[in-house]
């Protein structure tokens, strides 16, 4: 319907959904109100039931029969239901999560997986081809200090993620304290480097006894992130690592300073940002070491030749808006295309009640910490293990995606599970409500007498389409939220005030509780939130 509207009085019209007292939908039209409101009654003829001018904005009311045309769509569609082909034909790569091996997964990863895949499953619903991309750093001074740490304690076989955790802070610790151990993880770091590039150089039995080390360790975390990740219903098309992209990043950047896009500092290669109103940064270090940048580099020419795309999507944590500036700007002078295709979007920072989390200090929250947690709380009432987890998984969901992109959020667990309202178990048991009443109805010997006014929920679920469409081009998972929010409102509203089976209008109403469940259903799925049969 809002296309319709947008055809009526153009494309660039700010159409709205108003508060209910004021219609279905809302343009401003200013001095053209009265030329906007003509229009949409020539163009929308009987869809129209009410067109009012109120300072200086046409409020539309839309008649009973495009209510229930919309509702009676949304019951036939059932999973096709606010799907659209804006983006059809296009593949769009969308890279997120990011945990880096030799570190234990923290619930800062969790913010950007879980708002990574919901973006990508709302570019989906644009008809696009969505290819999912995680980037992991298997090396650095991070994986060189838990390394470190390790060999110090003589450890040959790592034997799980908390080991390799515990080694990392460790290892960070001793490095901000001990200018000889300083030194020697530095020099590890580069040997590392050296090893994972070229493993044929391992030639005496210590460097052997590194690499499988580092292959041990890195395959450990891995298997760990798998697991969270398929808990949290997301799979990677593509894991890349920092090794994959070093060789590359670095052959890149030195032709790069050959032709004058970089320059010598010091000893190391660095991009001069300031010349596009930025900061510079060191893209090879004095030692030959890339920085993040520099992998970045090698990264976007691996995508291009193993996955091309019409568009790159990177859902990181904001702290790294400044080095994905710089990067880009890099990017814009070696590979201008690429740069112009490459999004970076940024999200806020996770945090408990408890304050702020650090991995080098040993106090992080993991991953798996919370969503156990919370998985017992949700066990109090729940003591099916599936409908727990389901329940735990959008419970975390919901309060991560519910934020505006780039908001910080501090996550509380009791608050997350409430079935008061704004949290995704009360989404999750408004869809339950209806499938049951869906159930129990299956006989359909109620009768078929039609309401004489649409209810409010019908006019809600009119505009389902447009929100996810909304919410995919501004890759805002918030904006559906709100929505699915204030329909699983109306939809409560509806189930305590009128009785849908053996009523007059039962058949008429089924058909409202299945357009419903199909628009909840549709919208918790593009949020990534999880359907439980029962609550």
């Amino acid at each position: 319907m809002e296309e319709r509207i947008r055809k009526a009085v153009g494309s660039d019209a700010t159409i709205r959904r108003p508060l209910p007292a004021f219609g279905d939908y809302s343009v401003y039209g200013g001095e053209r109100a009265k030329e906007i409101a003509g229009a949409i009654r020539e163009k929308l003829g009987n869809a129209v039931q009410k067109v009012e001018i109120v300072k200086g904005f046409v409020n539309i009311t839309l008649a009973p029969e495009a209510v229930a045309f919309a509702v009676a769509e949304a019951d036939a569609q059932d999973t096709e239901w606010g799907k659209f082909d804006v983006n059809a034909g296009k593949k769009i790569s969308v890279e997120y999560g990011n945990p880096n091996p030799f570190k234990e997964i923290h619930i800062g990863h969790l913010m950007s997986n879980i708002i990574g895949e919901s973006v990508s499953r709302l570019i989906e619903a644009s008809g696009a081809v969505v290819v999912r991309d995680t980037f992991g750093g298997d090396v650095g001074p991070h994986v060189a200090k838990a390394l470190w740490a390790l060999r110090k304690d003589k450890v040959a076989e790592i034997t799980n993620v908390k080991q390799i955790g515990e080694a990392y802070a460790r290892g960070s610790n001793v490095y901000s304290e001990d200018e000889t151990a300083k030194q020697e993880i530095d020099t590890l770091n580069a040997r590392i480097y050296e090893l994972v590039a070229h493993p044929e150089k391992a030639e005496t039995e210590e460097e052997r006894a590194l690499l499988k080390l580092w292959q041990h360790g890195r395959e450990i975390s891995m298997e760990e992130f798998r697991r969270i990740f398929a808990k949290l219903g997301t799979r990677f098309d593509y894991e890349f690592f920092d090794s994959d992209t070093t060789e590359p990043g670095l052959r890149v950047v030195r032709d790069g300073l050959a032709k004058g896009i970089f320059e010598e500092s010091d000893g190391a290669i660095i991009y001069r940002g300031e010349k596009k109103g930025l900061h510079t940064l060191v893209f090879i270090t004095g030692r030959g070491t890339p920085t993040y940048e520099t992998k970045d580099i090698g990264l976007a020419f691996i995508k291009e030749e193993r996955i091309p795309s019409d568009e790159a999507i990177i859902v990181t944590g904001a702290e790294q808006k400044g080095h994905f500036a710089v990067f880009l700007a890099a990017l814009s002078e070696i590979a201008p295309r690429v740069a112009e295709k490459t999004k970076h979007v940024a999200h806020g920072l996770l945090s408990l009640t408890s304050g702020k989390m650090s991995s080098r200090l040993g106090n992080v929250i993991t991953a798996t910490g919370l969503i156990e947690d919370v998985i017992a709380k949700a066990s109090e009432k729940n003591p099916d293990p599936l409908i727990a987890e389901q329940v735990a998984v959008g419970a975390i969901k919901y309060m991560v995606l519910r934020q505006a992109p780039g908001s910080d959020i501090i996550f509380d667990a009791e608050k997350s599970l409430s079935l008061e309202g704004d949290s995704g178990p009360y989404l999750q048991y408004a869809l339950v409500r209806a499938k049951k009443i869906l159930a129990y109805g299956e006989n359909g010997e109620g009768g078929t007498d039609k309401p004489p006014a649409p209810y409010a929920i019908e006019r809600l679920i009119v505009h389902y389409p447009e929100v996810v469409a909304r919410a995919a081009h501004s890759l805002a998972p918030n904006l559906l939220v709100n929505y699915l929010t204030e329909l699983a409102s109306a939809w409560n509203a509806f189930y305590a005030t009128e009785q849908v089976l053996g009523s007059p209008e039962e058949a008429y109403k089924q058909r409202v509780t299945r357009a419903f469940a199909h628009t909840m259903t549709n919208g918790l799925h593009l949020l990534g939130i999880p359907t439980p049969s029962k609550m």
